[in-house]
């Protein structure tokens, strides 16, 4: 007796790295910058949201994707505290967003008057990183209290993320955290990321981030000249 083995899960996740391909390339021609949002629960994502946006606001027109499981908590969050067009993604129980997900919400959000739109993902170390969602770029964010070990961990979500945040490095003293040994864990895997320490909450080294997504919006806009 012969069994045939189908490999369910590269299938699923070849059609859905096509489909991220299409979304990402229509994103470009519109000049729209999409970034992926990942973290673990608490770290800190709608926080460091709320802060950047109101850095980048008066310079770029932004969009927020909030996606939980359930509720509408952080998207009404970040309308009220930056006052920038916000819509909640539920999941249907689901751990992570796809491309066609992230298709439907911008369809629901509107693009048409947008420069920069953020996608806050499922909090979540393991199933986001799986995923193509579209974006441009994929930032990560690893708050001290989780400890200085997690790229040791989840190695994927690291070596995924062109951005990582070192988030709530104000309360550093508090904890056994080694910046140097996690930013060694990160290059480890990741060489070519870039880590940046900052604080949602005080605001510290919060301008370098703006002005990495700055740099990368601009640096669309120029490819885009380019190629036509």
């Amino acid at each position: 007796m012969q069994v045939k083995t189908i490999l369910l899960n590269k299938n699923v996740l070849e059609g859905n790295d096509r489909e991220a391909d299409i979304l990402r390339g229509e994103l470009r021609e519109r000049g729209v910058l999409l970034v992926n949002v990942m973290s673990s629960p608490g770290a800190g994502k709608t926080t460091t949201l709320v802060n950047l946006i109101n850095r980048l606001k008066g310079e770029l027109r932004i969009g927020v994707m909030e996606a939980d499981i359930d509720s509408d908590v952080d998207a009404v969050t970040v309308a009220r505290r930056t006052g920038v067009k916000s819509v909640q993604l539920h999941t249907g129980g689901m751990c992570h967003l796809d491309a066609g997900m992230t298709r439907q919400g911008l369809e629901e959000l509107g693009i048409e008057d947008l420069d920069l739109v953020f996608l806050e993902n499922v909090g979540n170390l393991v199933c986001p990183a799986e995923y193509d969602t579209g974006a441009h770029l994929d930032m990560m964010i690893l708050s001290v209290p989780e400890g200085d070990d997690k790229p040791l961990k989840y190695p994927l979500v690291f070596q995924k993320c062109s951005l990582v945040l070192i988030n709530k490095i104000d309360a550093i003293d508090y904890f056994d955290f080694d910046l140097q040994a996690v930013r060694g864990y990160i290059a480890d895997r990741n060489p070519k990321a870039v880590v940046l320490a900052v604080s949602a909450k005080t605001g510290e080294n919060m301008d370098s981030v703006a002005d990495y997504f700055k740099t990368k919006r601009g640096e669309m806009l120029c490819q885009n000249k380019t190629t036509k």
